[in-house]
């Protein structure tokens, strides 16, 4: 490690002042920042953390939705929401380890877009809203491929707000080291609509599953999706599996999220 010094506001106002510095990092939990300040693939000045934000912590339910500010830890995303949104709570509930799920964040992890994580699944297929401090985005908006999403340099996530689906599942085929997920599958069914977002699978990141959102809205069982083919071409290939093996999981893991959600 290096040397780096560390800024610690305590409202909205002074974090944009000091990321509109140069050689500044937002910090939340630290999860995938430090590791990366520790091999050297960045190497920023000054880290601004948030968790001293306390208007950015919490989850708050309103008609119809839940907010969650985006300092909001992984483990208190899970006890907070268990009756609100129980998908979304077990999927906070299974991130990493108790370690990761006391330290990371909601909003850490959809401003980090890792291919393999699990909240951006969630945020897309929940047709999710992404406020930061200058604007709002739409989860089809905000995610624009590999570790990379619409904001723009010192813009960090306010809160993100969550409609509340008449049925969701999140299913995750995990990698049992990391817990990432080898393939995961979120579905959410609401006023007759459907939306599924897969994470782990695709070298572009998350991605929304179009056709089967069409046969499941038409008809909500597995059986609308048995037809249906996930091609390999675009799919990640490393030494936990194929891009045809995730392919395969694409597809399985969309079914049981079908019947978990009934």
């Amino acid at each position: 490690m290096y040397d780096f010094a560390v800024e610690r506001p305590t409202n909205l106002d002074d974090a944009s002042r000091l990321l509109a510095k140069d050689e500044t990092q937002v910090i939340a939990g630290g999860q995938t920042l430090i590791p990366t300040m520790k091999s050297r693939l960045a190497s920023p000045k000054t880290l601004v953390s948030l968790t001293g934000i306390d208007e950015i912590k919490g989850v708050s339910p309103s008609q119809g939705s839940v907010t969650i500010g985006a300092a909001t830890r992984h483990v208190d995303v899970a006890n907070e929401t268990r009756t609100l949104y129980p998908a979304l709570a077990s999927l906070a509930a299974n991130i990493g380890d108790p370690a990761v799920r006391n330290r990371g964040t909601i909003g850490g992890s959809l401003a980090n877009n890792d291919p393999s994580a699990c909240y951006p699944a969630a945020a897309l297929a929940g047709d999710a809203e992404i406020k930061t401090q200058e604007r709002s985005y739409s989860a089809d908006d905000f995610f624009c491929g590999l570790f990379e999403t619409a904001l723009s340099e010192g813009e960090f996530i306010t809160e993100i707000r969550f409609p509340i689906p008449d049925r969701a599942s999140y299913q995750k085929f995990e990698q049992p080291a990391s817990r990432f997920a080898l393939v995961g599958v979120f579905v959410t069914q609401k006023s007759g609509q459907v939306r599924v977002a897969v994470t782990g699978a695709s070298e572009e990141g998350v991605y929304r599953w179009k056709e089967a959102e069409q046969a499941l809205s038409d008809d909500f069982r597995r059986e609308a999706i048995a037809d249906l083919i996930v091609p390999a071409e675009g799919k990640i290939v490393d030494i936990h599996g194929s891009a045809a093996y995730r392919a395969h999981l694409v597809k399985v893991l969309t079914g049981r999220a079908v019947d978990s959600a009934h």
